[in-house]
C-alpha cells in the first residue's frame, strides 16, 4: 500500500502536480512513519511550493531517522538558502559534502553560502541580498524539473495545540501549550532564523511548528524544557531588538532596540499585544481612586462612606473614641470625643421602638 502511494507520488512529482505529491508522500508517511526517504522526498515536493520551512522540518526529520541520507542534507541546505539561513545551510551541505565526496552539488552550494556569508558580515546594516536564481540549476539525485520554479502556497492546517510568546532584550520565550508529553517525544532544532519543533506521541497525530522568526537568534544559546502543562522554548536573540511578532513578514517594519533598564526598581514585563499603545498600570491605578473617592452612593453604602472618611482622617483619640464606643454599644453609638467615652463604658442606644437584647452563646 505504501509503495503504490510513493509511487504516484513521484509520478505525481514529475507532472507537477506538487501539492498532490505533498499529499501522497503524508499518506505513505502515515503509513510507514520512520521511512526517512518519504521525509526527504516530501521535502523536495515542498520545496517546490515554496514551503521553506516545512521543507527544513521534513529534511530534519528524514536526517534524524537516518543520518546517512545525502538527500535530506542536500534539500536542508537548499532551502535554509532560500530562506537566507546561510550559515545553517553551510552546515548541512557541508556535512551531506562529507557523506557523498566529490559531489559537485554540494560544492557549489556551499561556495555560494561563503559567498553570501562573507557579503552580510561585511554590510551589516543592509538588507540580506536575495538568492540568486542559479541556485536551483544544480541537479538533484532524482530526474526532476528545475527547483526555482513555484507553484501555490498550500494552506497551513490549524494547529494543535496553542503557542504565545513574551520577550525581553535578549531572550524571547514561545510556550506550547501541550499537556503531559514525555520529553523524549520532543525534537527541537535551531536554525538562524528559524525554530523547528516536532511532538510525535505514539497513537497521536505528529505536531509540527516550524515558524520563520521575526529576527535571527544564537541556536548555540537556545535551550528548551518539556514541563507538565508546556514546552518552553528560550531563544536567545543575535541582536537586542524588540520583535512586533513572532513570525517574519515581508511587511516593512521599523526596528526598534530593546531598552535595557538598571537598578533595583521593580519592572513589568511587557508581553505582545494587538493594541498600538501598552496599559499605564499606575494611571489606571490612580485613576480607580479617584472614581471610587468621588462615586456617588446612597442610604447605608454613604452612610458608610462617610465614616470611613471620618476616621481616615482623624487623629488618634478621636479615632480609640470611635472603635470603643461603636463596640460597646454593640454598633448602635459611634463617638468622637474620647474624653467623653474614654474613662466609662458605652452603653448600647437602640433606636426609637427597639430595644437592647443580650445574645447568649
Amino acid at each position: 500500500m505504501a509503495s503504490d502511494l510513493v509511487t504516484k507520488a513521484k509520478e505525481a512529482f514529475i507532472d507537477d502536480h506538487f501539492e498532490l505529491a505533498v499529499d501522497l508522500y503524508s499518506q505513505a508517511i502515515d503509513i510507514n512513519p520512520n521511512n526517512a526517504e518519504l521525509f526527504a522526498d516530501r521535502a523536495q515536493a515542498n520545496i517546490k511550493l515554496n514551503n521553506l520551512t516545512e521543507a527544513v522540518a521534513d529534511a530534519n526529520r528524514a536526517i534524524e531517522l537516518d543520518r546517512s541520507t545525502t538527500r535530506a542534507y542536500f534539500r536542508k541546505g537548499f532551502a535554509c538558502l532560500k530562506l537566507e539561513e546561510y550559515e545553517t545551510a553551510k552546515a548541512a551541505l557541508e556535512t551531506g559534502a562529507s557523506l557523498a565526496p566529490g559531489d559537485s552539488r554540494f560544492i557549489s552550494l556551499i561556495k555560494q553560502c561563503n559567498e553570501l556569508i562573507a557579503e552580510e558580515t561585511s554590510h551589516l546594516s543592509k538588507q540580506t541580498p536575495e538568492v540568486p536564481t542559479n541556485t536551483a540549476s544544480f541537479p538533484d539525485p532524482q530526474p526532476v524539473s528545475d527547483l526555482s520554479s513555484q507553484a501555490s502556497v498550500v494552506p497551513p492546517a490549524k494547529p494543535k495545540y496553542r503557542h504565545e510568546f513574551y520577550q525581553k532584550p535578549d531572550v524571547v520565550v514561545v510556550s506550547i501549550f501541550a499537556k503531559g508529553i514525555p520529553p523524549s517525544c520532543v525534537s527541537v532544532d535551531y536554525g538562524e532564523q528559524i525554530l523547528s519543533v516536532n511532538i510525535n506521541v505514539p497513537g497521536q497525530e505528529e505536531y509540527h511548528f516550524q515558524p520563520r522568526l521575526f529576527g535571527k537568534i544564537v541556536p548555540a544559546n537556545c535551550k528548551f524544557d518539556v514541563l507538565s502543562t508546556k514546552i518552553e522554548i528560550r531563544l536567545a536573540k543575535a541582536e537586542p531588538i524588540h520583535w512586533t511578532s513572532l513570525e517574519y513578514s515581508k511587511e516593512p517594519v521599523v526596528l526598534q532596540r530593546a531598552i535595557v533598564t538598571s537598578g533595583t526598581g521593580s519592572h513589568r514585563p511587557t508581553y505582545p499585544s494587538s493594541k498600538p499603545k501598552g496599559i499605564n498600570w499606575d494611571k489606571l491605578e490612580a485613576q480607580v481612586k479617584k472614581e471610587e473617592k468621588e462615586e456617588k452612593l446612597d442610604g447605608d453604602a454613604a452612610l458608610n462612606k462617610f465614616f470611613k472618611e471620618i476616621y481616615h482622617d482623624a487623629d488618634e483619640d478621636t479615632r480609640r473614641a470611635m472603635s470603643k464606643s461603636f463596640v460597646e454599644s454593640n454598633g448602635t453609638v459611634l463617638s468622637t470625643n474620647w474624653k467623653e467615652v474614654g474613662s466609662k463604658k458605652v452603653e448600647g442606644s437602640p433606636p426609637d421602638g427597639m430595644e437592647m437584647k443580650k445574645w447568649e452563646y
